[in-house]
């Protein structure tokens, strides 16, 4: 699978993935905002990272309105969270075959651009 999980008004996002021409490596682009995230596509996700928690967001504003800082959550409740509320997921969300690359950390913008360009 190729695929990106992003958000079409995010800044970040945009930048990101305006690193590397992913529409010319094929790559389909999902706005999680007009097509939010299947079960099956989050299941694979959290199959490739390792948990729901890695997908996660706790940047997200209803993070804070929620007072989910104050709960512990389970894995099922990261998993629902992100499937009711898409600002939920971190984005974007870079799936390569058996790549994954999540979020805007530093740390992980070098490692897309050391994965994808010369």
């Amino acid at each position: 699978m190729k695929k990106i999980f992003t958000l079409s008004t995010c800044d970040t996002s945009k930048k990101i993935i305006g690193l590397v021409d992913f529409t010319a490596l094929g790559f389909d682009i999902q706005d999680i905002k007009k097509e939010t995230i299947s079960e099956e596509d989050l299941e694979a996700l959290k199959t490739l990272s390792g948990s729901y928690e890695a997908l996660f967001s706790r940047r997200a504003q209803k993070y804070k309105t929620l007072k989910l800082r104050d709960q512990k959550l389970s894995e099922d409740d990261y998993k629902s969270y992100i499937l009711k509320e898409y600002t939920f997921l971190k984005r974007p969300v870079i799936i390569d075959g058996e790549n994954i690359f999540i979020g805007n950390s530093k740390k992980n913008i070098e490692a897309i651009q050391q994965h994808f360009l010369p």
